[in-house]
């Protein structure tokens, strides 16, 4: 592909130079095209990158403020708003990271809108999906997975700079989360050496107050690192659709637009995912939360300013479990803390094949777009519909550690709890059955039970049903 003369706008419809640059802003400063097919794309593809800053808003805003509200530092509410307010004042602090996303990790002369259209419908997917089950998973890998997916299908493997990815996005996950676990770990340790009693008032209500702005340093920073990605994706789909010059960062109204669609976002609240960071990793009392709060404020500005596309949810979920470790293994919970772990290395991978699906639908023409985003609305609908069934709100956030997910009648965390205590109520009938049918039978003459008869006794009624029970299935007790 013939290299773009510097300063010229090219026209990726293939009808010639389109105009000059500004001074260095990107803005077009001639005539800009009429309304075209292409620029109708750029306009999707920028509100589906705006909807995906608005979910990882409420999928992250967790990790500013789920330990200053399961300590009782702030009210979830009052939490949530000024975190939405700091993350709006963070995305106009640097563009480091959106400059590596919009010219770095991808070769922006490869890409096309639709490549672009098709990550973001998978990390928002995916982001959707992890929300739903309280998962803290990561929203920028499932952006940056997205993306590589899909620039993979459309471009080949010349499209993707790896050697960008390796620096600035792998290294990076694998490193930041451990140096904030340890931070955090040291300095929790440090605190209850030399202060046995920070747990017990008054030094308790100290830490809770000084939470209010650790909590506050964590949002500023996340709207410095996660809301430039955004930044970076509307500024590449503007460059690939031939409205800003290569090689230049986001503009002022990108920038403004980003950072309120996660500001929104987050003042939303992500409910289900702050009650897995705030009680299902480790039970927080205040000097732990502070500490974990801390070192995860210290550890994303500085990775944001030297643009390291870094996970905001992997640092801080890192922190608790350090705050926890700190304090005593026996703290954390180290089941959840698993889960969790497997959904990191799982998220990258799976939004890039996600994007891949979906790029490969989506290149095929002007149907295929509409079929990824027929598929994103029915996926984002029916992921809301499903998480009222068990829904989690500023009210009740505190009030359990696990997040269930309910599928019809039935919620996730009680479905093996219900098998095991059916098998168990009706082992003694079904014995009974077997009993009695071995000596009619030939087929059960060595006495081993026929397995057939199991769901037939489990159907029946131990008593008189209600109309509901006729409807869902269930019998009223005895």
């Amino acid at each position: 592909m013939p290299e773009r003369p510097r300063g010229v706008i090219v026209d990726t419809r293939g009808q010639g130079t389109v105009g000059t640059g500004g001074s260095g802003d990107g803005a077009l400063s001639t005539a800009r095209p009429p309304m075209t097919t292409t620029l109708f794309l750029v306009a999707v593809v920028i509100l589906t990158a705006l909807f995906f800053d608005f979910t990882n808003g409420f999928h992250d805003s967790a990790n500013a403020m789920a330990t200053s509200v399961a300590t009782g530092a702030l009210r979830p509410r009052t939490a949530v708003l000024i975190a939405a307010i700091l993350n709006v004042v963070g995305a106009f602090l640097s563009t480091e990271v959106a400059k590596t996303i919009s010219g770095g990790m991808v070769n922006d002369s490869f890409v096309t809108p639709t490549m672009i259209f098709a990550g973001l419908v998978a990390a928002i997917l995916w982001n959707l999906t992890t929300w739903l089950f309280g998962l803290p998973s990561s929203s920028s890998h499932a952006l940056f997975g997205g993306l590589i997916g899909a620039v993979l299908v459309g471009a080949g493997l010349s499209g993707v700079n790896f050697s960008v990815v390796v620096s600035k996005i792998l290294l990076p996950a694998v490193i930041a989360p451990l140096v904030a676990g340890m931070g955090a770990a040291a300095a929790i340790y440090l605190v209850h050496r030399f202060f046995p009693a920070s747990d017990s008032e008054p030094a308790a209500g100290w830490f809770r107050r000084a939470q209010t702005v650790s909590g506050s340093m964590i949002a500023l920073a996340h709207g410095t690192s996660d809301g430039q990605k955004t930044m970076g994706v509307i500024t590449l789909v503007l460059i690939t659709g031939g409205y800003q010059q290569s090689g230049t960062g986001p503009q002022t109204w990108v920038i403004a637009c980003a950072g309120l669609a996660i500001g929104l976002g987050t003042y939303s609240g992500g409910w289900r995912i702050m009650r897995t960071m705030g009680k299902g990793l480790v039970e927080l009392h205040s000097p732990q939360g502070f500490a974990a709060e801390t070192t995860s404020a210290a550890a994303i500005l500085a990775s944001s300013h030297m643009g390291f596309g870094l996970s905001t949810t992997q640092v801080c979920s890192g922190s608790v479990i350090g705050s926890g470790v700190g304090r005593n293994l026996s703290m954390v919970r180290w089941a959840t803390a698993r889960r969790m772990v497997y959904g990191w290395l799982l998220t990258l991978p799976a939004a890039a094949l996600f994007g891949a699906v979906g790029a490969a639908i989506a290149l095929t023409g002007p149907v295929g777009v509409v079929i990824v985003l027929v598929a994103l609305l029915a996926g984002t609908t029916t992921i809301v519909a499903i998480s009222r069934r068990t829904a989690v709100n500023r009210h009740n956030v505190n009030d359990s550690r696990d997040v269930t997910v309910k599928f019809g009648r039935v919620a996730t965390e009680t479905m093996l709890a219900t098998v095991a205590t059916v098998a168990a109520t009706t082992a003694a009938p079904a014995a009974a059955v077997v009993e009695s049918t071995a000596s009619d039978s030939s087929a059960t003459a060595s006495g081993k039970a026929d397995s057939s008869l199991l769901p037939i006794v489990i159907a029946q009624p131990t008593g008189p049903a209600t109309a509901r029970d006729a409807a869902t299935g269930t019998a009223a007790p005895s």
